[in-house]
């Protein structure tokens, strides 16, 4: 079983290099959206939405670490400067570890102007309901930049399978296939 956690800021590209990832090998993906969507129209954005979001994707990954699969791409953005963060993806890597799972991490990052171009594709608002609203969005985005840290620093993610990449100028296809052969997948 291997388990990908691809995080990085809002629309760098993680479920889109993750729905190419999961094109080329027999991993699933799960991105971060998904659990979302289904909650936000019940709940919005409220605290009662995040605790069933996280609830629900501990149990899916309590499943699948169980199941005969190859594995899951997960998607998360991580703010590094949160405690609570830290501790979500210790949980979550540690449901697969358990279970004898290989953890890889890959890290997106890419300059402002671009992440703020993708935050408009058709793909991600297909996928992402809750972000059609661009101009809400492009504010959340921006402001996130004033509290969050969603980049790691040098030599803070000390995992051994580890990759970060800088997909400013790359395709999602190209990141797949990056993330494939570093880590053999």
């Amino acid at each position: 079983m291997k388990f990908v956690l691809i995080f990085g800021p809002q629309a760098v590209g993680k479920m889109t290099v993750g729905q190419e990832l999961s094109k080329i090998t027999d991993l699933k993906l799960l991105h971060n959206h998904m659990t979302i969507e289904l909650l936000e129209p019940f709940f919005g954005f409220n605290p009662e939405m995040w605790r069933l979001s996280t609830l629900f994707r501990e149990e899916i990954f309590q499943s699948f670490s169980k199941s005969d699969q190859y594995g899951m791409i997960f998607t998360f953005v991580w703010a590094l400067n949160k405690k609570e963060d830290w501790d979500h993806v210790s949980k979550f890597t540690e449901i697969f570890r358990s279970q004898g799972a290989e953890i890889f991490y890959v890290e997106l990052e890419a300059d402002l102007d671009e992440r703020l171009r993708r935050n408009k594709t058709t793909n991600r608002l297909e996928q992402k309901p809750s972000k059609r609203n661009i101009e809400q969005s492009e504010e959340h985005l921006l402001s996130s930049l004033d509290t969050l840290r969603l980049n790691s620093e040098e030599g803070e993610i000390e995992q051994e399978n580890y990759l970060k990449i800088n997909n400013t100028n790359l395709q999602a296809e190209e990141v797949a296939e990056m993330v494939k052969s570093k880590f053999d997948l």
